[in-house]
């Protein structure tokens, strides 16, 4: 019982996780920062934007976007902030260019090695398997000759 009262409290204390809520005056700005903050992704969890993740970094990030913005900075100043600050990794959807390059061949080049793995396995399969010496398939022969006498 005190196991289970144990892990509920531990299971509780994510619930006092602070939530940053910023105030908007203009809806325009609050726009522009929900797009921002879903376009930059999150250094720490790699799959998650800002926008999402629960990320430290993430937050602060989100704060740094929040300050540009209320400093009247365009939508390119805080982007180029970023990529200069943290790299073309920051953005969900880096530009294509030599340092970026394995970002976007990467999945391509999984799917066709996994396709070329999978065709190799079934072509192994398809091919017929001589596992019997000469001796054994002899001896295997005389087996069937006898009970079929």
């Amino acid at each position: 019982m005190k196991t289970i009262a144990l892990l509920m409290l531990l299971l509780s204390l994510n619930s006092y996780a602070e939530t940053k809520v910023y105030d908007f005056k203009d809806p325009v700005l609050e726009q522009r920062y929900q797009g921002l903050t879903e376009e930059l992704r999150c250094l720490v969890c790699q799959n998650q934007n800002i926008a999402d993740s629960h990320a430290e970094l993430a937050q602060d990030l989100r704060t740094k976007v929040y300050e540009m913005l209320m400093r009247g900075e365009s939508d390119q100043q805080i982007i180029e902030y970023m990529i200069n600050r943290y790299g073309d990794f920051v953005l969900y959807k880096p530009p294509l260019k030599s340092k970026t390059l394995i970002l976007w061949l990467a999945p391509l080049l999984t799917v066709l090695l996994g396709g070329l793995g999978f065709w190799a396995v079934l072509r192994k399969r398809s091919q017929p398997q001589e596992h019997l010496s000469s001796v054994d398939k002899q001896r295997i022969k005389d087996l069937l000759d006898r009970t079929g006498e």
